[in-house]
């Protein structure tokens, strides 16, 4: 017998996301970590990059549950509080995760420039920091914006993802991309560009390094 209706169709979408996420969530790693990996010769800053990506999605998914589960600012946005839709987790992640590998290329890149010619890790971290600071935080204020404004429509879907996306930006490029990232390169020190022998014999053959 067939089954139809709104339950029916919440819950062959909840089976569905739930069979095929793993998988996704495992490819978007492994293809992270390998293109990070060939880009920076380290297995830390992949697995750091992953690390803090998690916890960055894991930060806007608890806001958005608070914002428009729990019911809080529902009065200044005029939409009625309910559970969140079982795909906009995984349009947040998609969107969240690819804009925050692009502000951790960004910064990553100017870093290991700076390493590459020599410079002590501190002051490498704090050059990368400053040179780039200013082009994340333009491309940042601009992205959320632009997402802020599609928490003014009157459709609680497009809310929830207009105004997650922002927070995900904001988010993203402060608290991760100016306080944490920039914070544990400069503990881990010369730790950050660590790899097995044979992974760097690999980067050195394969690496996308200049020239």
């Amino acid at each position: 017998m067939v089954v139809g209706g709104p339950s029916a169709v919440l819950v062959d979408g909840k089976e569905t996301i739930s069979q095929r996420l793993p998988l996704a969530a495992g490819l978007i790693a492994l293809t992270t970590f390998v293109l990070l990996f060939l880009f920076t010769g380290s297995v830390v800053m992949p697995l750091k990059a992953l690390v803090l990506n998690v916890l960055s999605l894991t930060a806007v998914l608890g806001a958005a549950v608070w914002i428009f589960q729990d019911g809080h600012l529902s009065g200044a946005l005029g939409f009625l509080p309910g559970p969140l839709d079982t795909s906009m987790p995984v349009l947040l992640f998609c969107i969240a995760f690819g804009l925050s590998m692009d502000y951790e290329v960004f910064l990553l890149s100017r870093i290991k420039e700076e390493h590459d010619r020599g410079v002590p890790n501190a002051e490498a971290v704090a050059t990368g920091l400053a040179r780039t600071g200013r082009i994340v935080t333009t491309a940042a204020a601009l992205l959320a914006v632009t997402f802020v404004a599609f928490g003014t429509s009157s459709v609680t879907f497009i809310q929830m993802f207009g105004i997650g996306t922002a927070l995900a930006i904001v988010l993203d490029a402060t608290l991760i991309r100016g306080v944490l990232v920039p914070a544990f390169m400069r503990l881990a020190g010369n730790a950050n560009w660590w790899a097995p022998r044979p992974l760097r014999a690999l980067h050195a053959r394969i690496g996308l390094v200049d020239g």
